[in-house]
C-alpha cells in the first residue's frame, strides 16, 4: 500500500507536467483522429491485450466477443431500438460497468476461496516494514514508469481512462515478468503498475478535454457539463480566457498529489490490520459492501441480480482458465469501436477499405494482423514440434 501511493504520486507529478506542457501539441494530433483511426486503435488495444495475457490467446478472445457483445446490449446508438436485451426493460440501459466488475472480480474470488480450506495464521507482533525498500524501489521502478506512460497516453485517448489504463498495464506487467506465475499473490510490480496508471490516466484525461473540449470518459463528462452550466466552455479558448481556472485545476491537482501521501502513508498500517479480520467476518462485509455498492448506482434490485450472475460467470471462468481482463475492456471499448465503425462505413459508402487507405489506420490495422499472424503461426509450430515425437514413436514401432 506504501509503494502504490508513491506510485500514485509519482505518475501524478508526471501526469500534470504533460498537461502543462505537451497538451496542445497532444490536441493537435487528436484532431487528425476520425472515425477510422479510432476504429483500428480500438481494435489494436483489444488485440494486444489478448497477446499480452498470460493463458490461451483464444481463450482470450473469445472473452473479448464476450465483452463486445455485452456492450451491445440496450439501445442501438444510431436507431434507437433495443437490442440483446430479452424482453428485460433494465437492459434498455445496457449492462451496468459496476454489476459486471463487482461480480467478476469481487463475487467470482469470494467463491473461489470459499470452496478452498484455507489455515489462516495471525500476526500477534507488531506489523513492520510497511513502507517500500530500497530493494522494492529497485523492483517497481520500471513497473511505475511503464504503468505511467501507458496510463497517460490512455489517458488521453476517449474511452480509455483509468480503468482501462490498469488493466492494460497490469497485463503488460504480467506478461514482461520473470515470474508471472506470482502475480496476485502480492508482487511489488503488480501493484506499483496499475496504480501508477490509473493515476496519470485520470489526471492525462483532463487535456482532450480542456484543449478539445471533448469529455474522454464519463467522469469527464460530468466536469465538462459542471463547466457548462457556470457559463465555461471547454475547448481550444479555455486556457486564453480562463486562465485562473486552467491553472487553478493545476495547481490544485499539485496539492491532491501531496495530500495523498499525507493522508494516505499514515494510515498504511491501519489498513494492513485489516487482514487481521477472519475470514468469516471479511466474507459477508465484503458482499456487503458489493450490495451497498452496486444497489446505490441506480437504486435498482435488478443490478444486484445481474451482479450475482456476472458473479458465477466469474467464478466458472476462473474454474476453466478464462481470465476477465480482455471481457471488461472489449466492454467498456464497444461504444466507441461501433460508433467508429459505422461512421467509418458511412463516410465510405460501405467500403471497408477506408481503413487502410488512411496513414494511422494503415498502420494500426497491419500491426493488428501482424500479431494475429504471429500467435497462429507460433500455435502452429508449438502443435507441430510435439506431434513430432509422437510421429517418430509410431514409425518406431
Amino acid at each position: 500500500m506504501g509503494m502504490a501511493a508513491m506510485g500514485s504520486f509519482i505518475a501524478g507529478t508526471f501526469a500534470i507536467v504533460g498537461l502543462m506542457f505537451v497538451a496542445a501539441p497532444l490536441a493537435k494530433a487528436a484532431l487528425s483522429f476520425g472515425p477510422p483511426e479510432y476504429f483500428s486503435l480500438m481494435c489494436l488495444g483489444l488485440v494486444v491485450l489478448t497477446f499480452l495475457t498470460q493463458g490461451s490467446m483464444y481463450k482470450s478472445l473469445m472473452m473479448t466477443l464476450l465483452g463486445l457483445l455485452l456492450g451491445f446490449v440496450g439501445l442501438d446508438l444510431f436507431a434507437a431500438t433495443p437490442r440483446f436485451t430479452l424482453g428485460v426493460n433494465e437492459l434498455m440501459d445496457g449492462v451496468g460497468i459496476v454489476p459486471l466488475v463487482m461480480g467478476l472480480f469481487g463475487i467470482s474470488e469470494i467463491l473461489v476461496n470459499l470452496e478452498q480450506s484455507l489455515k489462516r495464521e495471525i500476526y500477534a507482533t507488531k506489523v513492520k516494514g510497511l513502507f517500500p525498500t530500497l530493494q522494492d524501489w529497485a523492483v517497481a521502478k520500471w513497473a511505475i514508469l511503464r504503468g505511467t506512460l501507458i496510463g497517460f497516453f490512455l489517458g488521453i485517448l476517449p474511452g480509455g481512462g483509468a480503468i482501462l489504463a490498469s488493466f492494460v498495464s497490469y497485463a503488460i506487467e504480467k506478461k514482461v515478468s520473470k515470474y508471472p506465475e506470482k502475480f496476485g499473490t502480492g508482487v511489488i510490480e503488480g501493484v506499483a503498475a496499475p496504480e501508477s496508471a490509473n493515476n496519470a490516466a485520470s489526471q492525462a484525461s483532463f487535456i482532450p478535454l480542456l484543449s478539445l473540449g471533448i469529455p474522454p470518459n464519463v467522469v469527464m463528462a460530468v466536469l465538462f457539463g459542471g463547466l457548462m452550466i457556470h457559463g465555461i466552455q471547454p475547448g481550444p479558448l479555455l486556457i486564453g480566457k480562463h486562465p485562473d481556472l486552467f491553472w487553478g485545476v493545476v495547481a490544485s491537482m499539485y496539492v491532491g498529489n501531496i495530500m495523498l501521501l499525507v493522508l494516505n502513508l499514515p494510515l498504511v498500517g491501519m489498513w494492513v490490520k485489516i487482514l487481521k479480520i477472519p475470514y468469516t467476518v471479511l466474507f459477508p462485509l465484503i458482499i456487503l459492501f458489493c450490495l451497498i455498492g452496486v444497489y446505490s448506482v441506480n437504486n435498482s434490485v435488478f443490478d444486484i441480480y445481474l451482479m450475482i450472475l456476472f458473479g458465477v460467470i466469474g467464478y466458472l471462468m476462473q474454474k476453466f482458465g478464462f481470465e476477465p481482463a480482455p471481457l471488461v475492456l472489449a466492454y467498456v471499448l464497444s461504444p466507441i469501436l461501433e460508433t467508429a465503425l459505422r461512421q467509418s462505413l458511412s463516410i465510405s459508402g460501405g467500403s471497408f477499405a477506408i481503413f487502410f487507405s488512411r496513414p494511422i489506420s494503415l498502420v494500426s490495422m497491419l500491426i493488428v494482423m501482424g500479431l494475429l499472424i504471429f500467435q497462429i503461426s507460433s500455435f502452429a509450430k508449438e502443435r507441430s514440434s510435439k506431434g513430432l515425437p509422437e510421429a517418430q514413436e509410431k514409425e518406431d514401432v
